[in-house]
């Protein structure tokens, strides 16, 4: 397994968002899908990582940078694994970069969006330190999401 990152105009990536995006689209309506472009992934404020086995693109997760009144924070965007790749601990390894990655820069809190119909990815979050929080950023109430936040650095964090 190696992931590094990647440019999120390669023709592999578009067809994990694409897988990304029907899996989605089959489990929330389209105004509680909250889905990053390859133009959004391609901003200069967002790295796109991708996780490779045995050569093949198996997943990706970006994070975005991003300031707000209180603090600058990670976002963690498009985490997706494909279906033959699951179950071999790619997620997590992914998460753990984008977090070593944050920590690199100084960023003090990563934040993310993730439906409620998602138990393994709410499970994975837990298990890493993420905890609720309120909608953040351009996000709204959606009963269909959950909002959660780890703290990476020391320093005082809103919720």
């Amino acid at each position: 397994m190696k992931i590094a990152p990647i440019d999120p105009g390669l023709p592999e990536v578009a067809t994990l968002l694409e897988q990304s995006d029907r899996y989605m689209a089959a489990l929330y309506p389209a105004e509680s899908n909250h889905l990053e472009s390859v133009t959004d992934l391609s901003q200069p404020n967002v790295t796109l990582f991708g996780c490779f086995v045995d050569g093949a693109l198996a997943g990706c997760s970006a994070v975005k940078l991003l300031e707000d009144e209180e603090m600058r924070y990670g976002e963690i965007k498009r985490l997706f694994v494909a279906s033959a790749y699951r179950r071999r601990g790619i997620s997590n390894a992914l998460m753990e970069k984008v977090e070593q990655y944050l920590v690199a820069r100084g960023v003090q809190a990563v934040r993310l969006e993730v439906g409620i119909n998602q138990p393994e990815a709410l499970s994975l979050y837990r298990n890493r330190g993420y905890v609720k929080r309120t909608p953040f950023g351009r996000y709204r109430h959606d009963p269909l999401s959950a909002f959660m936040e780890k703290t990476l650095l020391p320093g005082p964090v809103t919720r």
